[in-house]
């Protein structure tokens, strides 16, 4: 059952590879606990108590909320799944509540530390440079995700209209603006790049393959050591900088939502909480009684 949940995810709900591999995890993990604990060797046949069970050992260990959340949340899909295809009669998840956290804003890089990053003499001007600078300013200039720009090519570039085309969770394809400068940095990436590599991916490592995920964590990680003191330093706090920047400028929060590929705006609200911080710091740095 575990494996025809995981096709339904790649074939019919079209589903990233990384949120395939983390049901995979989850579920594979709860079925070796099935069956240690209760040898039992079909998940399909776990009752309510079970789960309740699982999520208690995964307490005792020791292991984040959010993560344990993660877990039944994938339960919740996967035997939503198991019921809809009639493959059970009563859904055990039904027991399960969610664990209590603490609500953590997004980190994000202050706008005077990016413009020390993108300084002409951050980058070299050969291949390795330019490729490494236009790694960054994608991610912050258009605020996309690790796997929308490692899967980012050639062909999604329109750069006389100064637009990207891009990929998103589910396959969603959205239309994402790009600055002019970004653009002009694009086609001198292109000009080093060579035009006649076989690979239509955009992005290329230094053999000339495409890139992957670990290895734009590195590049993005080298270059915001040099100007942050963040403990994450990771694409996606580049996505937050892009988000919380925008708009701490004026954007609305709907256009930011699309710009991100959100599905709904509960997911870009939590900009606001980054913004409402800021408005507190300049009201106790200027109010006489702050």
């Amino acid at each position: 059952m575990i494996a025809s949940f995981i096709d339904f995810l790649k074939f019919e709900k079209r589903a990233s590879v990384h949120t395939v591999k983390s049901y995979q995890t989850d579920l594979d993990q709860f079925q070796k606990y099935l069956l240690f604990q209760y040898e039992l060797d079909k998940s399909e046949d776990a009752k309510g108590p079970m789960l309740r069970s699982w999520v208690v050992s995964l307490m005792e260990e020791g292991l984040n909320p959010s993560s344990i959340n993660r877990k039944i949340a994938s339960l919740r899909t996967f035997y939503g799944f198991l019921k809809r295809k009639k493959h059970i009669s009563q859904d055990p998840t039904k027991i399960l509540s969610a664990l209590k956290t603490r609500k953590k804003l997004p980190a994000f890089v202050e706008e005077k530390a990016m413009e020390t990053l993108f300084l002409e003499d951050t980058f070299t001007e050969d291949f390795e440079g330019v490729r490494d600078r236009t790694i960054l300013e994608l991610l912050y200039g258009s605020g996309i995700r690790l796997a929308e720009l490692v899967s980012l090519g050639v062909d999604d570039l329109n750069l006389s209209a100064r637009t990207i085309q891009v990929f998103g969770k589910r396959s969603k394809e959205r239309i994402v603006p790009i600055s002019k400068s970004l653009a002009e940095l694009l086609v001198k990436y292109l000009t080093l790049r060579a035009p006649e590599e076989e690979t239509k991916c955009l992005i290329l490592t230094d053999s000339g393959k495409a890139v992957y995920p670990v290895f734009v964590q590195r590049t993005v990680n080298k270059y915001l050591s040099a100007v942050t003191t963040l403990s994450q330093k990771s694409p996606h706090v580049l996505r937050h900088t892009y988000a919380t920047h925008l708009l701490n400028r004026g954007a609305d929060l709907n256009a930011i939502k699309e710009l991100l590929g959100h599905a709904n705006l509960a997911a870009t609200q939590i900009y606001t909480h980054n913004s409402i911080e800021k408005l507190k710091k300049s009201h106790q740095q200027a109010h006489p009684k702050a």
